[in-house]
């Protein structure tokens, strides 16, 4: 059996399971890069050994303790440039532990508790951080120019003895721009970071779950505008809305400190709100309480919820942060409720069930004129209407809601994203393209701008800039089917045929989810079956379409994905026939776009596909 003292170096990717499952294709081709571009390289260079890959993380043999926290050092100071121009919730980070040990050599593997120790002094390692223990500090000496943190006496699993770990200090030249105010000294990996998990409903009524779900959404939002702290965005909270799960677990894939849950029991004009601050790393309460209020007070339940996070995580808020945490975007308990359950209508899809979100958004401006959000709802269920429907809505009416609701809230991002939507329509293209461009610098993850920008995208034959930003509306929004489904569509255009049987799958397990919970809603049906069919799946295509008609045989955009779906499946005669049928309905301005759409060019060198460019040009088509 052969020995020898080594540095050892663990590394592994932060919330990698959280990031897999928002995008398993866009986290798998950047952690190659990073592999490729900068850490095989700086290993090499340092007379390093890569030992063993796994999914997220590497184990790494140094025969210098110097060279093991250089490298180290130099990865960490080089990621926090490459992602500097990354969304948060896109950027891949590592975290390094490094020991010096006796270590047993077993062919090109090591074993022994050498590698074990580095293995658990990574778990403890800070996002972006490199922690090491200290008879690596010992022997390192003053032979790097770093400054170490004395971390203390670590009690490691599965380690006998307490290991004591220094943190490095890793300077700020090469790091991410720092927060701005009360955070401009801290990196984003020093801050102290939480994920808000989705609120439970305790309401005998199931369907007061887009009530919970508000509030989670309010509190992320809130704590959000903090620029002392790290708030994980909603769509990857919600991917955890419903599993049973392990705190210390979710706190480690999130990369987080601390996670907040809780729930809420709405009965008549009484509301009783739970929540409970909890450390990711041991599991234990920081702080929970409970309220038991009238339901108009729910705003003020937000803000005591907000407000104690700070107080326990010691965070020191600038004077505009304080103004920004405490206005709520209505003041009116009632209206804010109407607003909740027409949003939890619009993502539905169909046009029933954007006539219910219209109805809703309309109630809740009554109650309050000033609620900026819902005129800016209301403008998109009009644009959805308009164009999928060919409702009798005039454009000039759309755009003054979204302007209301920019009048109102001149930074308000769906207000922006809805406007952009409306004069995408009137084919006011350039416009269309800046006011998208508002929205996504005031929230880069809303998933209306990102979604209908897809869209528009597609619209103007740009199948590439479509497809990322149907990627990052997948991620925005990780309870809906839409935007796989889509982006699948948008993967096959561009020939990528595996990616796109991926974001099926996803698109599938989505849709199922979604069926359960709304039964009544075609629209996963709809998009599913489509989908399906493209990629093969054609006897579960045409189950799903026939499941579609027997729940909403009424709606008339279903006559396209139908078509689409039997375009896929080779049958161009029912194609031909609906499709004709659905341009006569829905108008010519309406239907255009179709013309850039992936799913129809198997139609193009048919014979017939001359007469519905005449339909689409306004003559008369001749014989079919």
């Amino acid at each position: 059996m052969e020995r020898r003292l080594s540095a050892i170096m663990a590394a592994d990717v932060v919330g990698y399971s959280r990031l897999m499952g928002a995008n398993e294709v866009g986290t798998l081709t950047s952690l190659r890069e990073h592999r490729d571009e900068l850490i095989d390289p700086c290993i090499a260079s340092h007379q390093g050994r890569i030992v063993k890959l796994t999914g997220d993380g590497m184990l790494v043999e140094f025969t210098s303790v110097v060279g093991a926290v250089d490298c180290a050092v130099d990865v960490q100071r080089e990621m926090r440039a490459r992602n500097s121009s990354v969304l948060v919730e896109r950027r891949i980070e590592f975290r390094i532990g490094i020991n010096l040990g006796d270590v047993i050599v077993d062919g090109d593997d090591i074993f022994g508790d050498g590698v074990n120790v580095a293995s658990r002094i990574e778990g403890v390692a800070k996002p972006g951080g490199v922690s090491v223990s200290g008879n690596v500090r010992e022997n390192l000496g003053n032979k790097l120019d770093l400054e170490f943190e004395d971390a203390g006496e670590q009690e490691l699993k599965n380690i006998a003895f307490p290991v004591r770990v220094y943190n490095i200090v890793i300077g700020a030249g090469a790091a991410r721009p720092a927060a701005a105010g009360a955070a401009d000294e801290l990196s984003e990996a020093e801050r102290p970071s939480i994920a808000v998990l989705p609120f439970n409903n305790m309401s005998d009524d199931r369907s007061q779950e887009f009530f919970s779900d508000g509030i989670t959404e309010d509190i992320i939002t809130d704590l959000s505008k903090i620029s002392g702290l790290f708030v994980v965005g909603r769509n990857t909270s919600f991917t955890y809305k419903g599993k049973s799960i392990q705190l210390q677990q979710v706190a480690a894939e999130l990369g987080v400190k601390y996670l907040l849950e809780g729930s809420v029991r709405k009965a008549g004009e009484r509301v009783r709100v739970t929540g409970q601050l909890i450390d990711g790393l041991s599991g234990g309460h920081v702080w929970a309480d409970r309220f038991d209020r009238d339901l108009t007070d729910i705003f003020a339940i937000q803000d005591e919820i907000t407000q104690t996070i700070v107080e326990q995580l010691k965070i020191r808020l600038l004077p505009k942060e304080k103004k920004a945490i405490t206005a709520a975007p209505t003041i009116n308990v009632e209206a804010y409720t109407f607003f909740l359950k027409g949003r939890q209508y619009f993502y539905n899809s169909t046009k029933a069930f954007f006539l219910l979100a219209r109805e809703m958004f309309v109630k809740a401006v009554e109650i309050d004129p000033l609620y900026a959000r819902a005129y800016a709802a209301i403008a998109n269920c009009d644009s959805r209407l308009v164009a999928w429907y060919n409702a009798p809505i005039d454009r000039a009416d759309i755009l003054a809601s979204a302007d209301k609701a920019l009048s109102i809230d001149p930074n308000l991002a769906e207000a922006h994203a809805a406007r952009a939507q409306v004069l995408g329509l009137s084919d006011r293209n350039d416009e269309a393209i800046a006011a998208f461009g508002q929205a996504l610098a005031l929230d880069p993850m809303n998933y209306d701008a990102l979604l209908n920008l897809a869209r528009f995208r597609t619209k103007l034959g740009e199948h590439e800039a479509a497809i990322e930003f149907y990627t990052r509306a997948t991620e925005a929004l990780p309870d809906n089917s839409d935007a796989p489904f889509t982006l699948a569509l948008a993967l096959r255009g561009a020939k990528r045929d595996e990616e796109a049987k991926r974001y099926v799958h996803l698109g599938v397990k989505r849709a199922e989810e979604q069926l359960r919970l709304h039964p009544e809603s075609s629209r996963p049906l709809q998009l599913g079956a489509a989908a399906l069919a493209g990629i093969g799946e054609g006897d579960l295509a045409r189950q799903w379409m026939g499941r579609a008609l027997m729940v909403d045989p009424d709606d008339t955009h279903l006559a396209y994905n139908a078509a689409c779906m039997w375009v896929q499946l080779d049958d161009h005669d029912r194609a031909f026939d609906l499709l004709e049928k659905w341009i006569q309905h829905v108008g010519v301005e309406s239907a255009k776009w179709f013309m850039h759409d992936p799913d129809i060019d198997p139609l193009r060198d048919d014979a017939r596909y001359p007469r519905l460019v005449a339909l689409l040009d306004g003559r008369t088509p001749g014989p079919a």
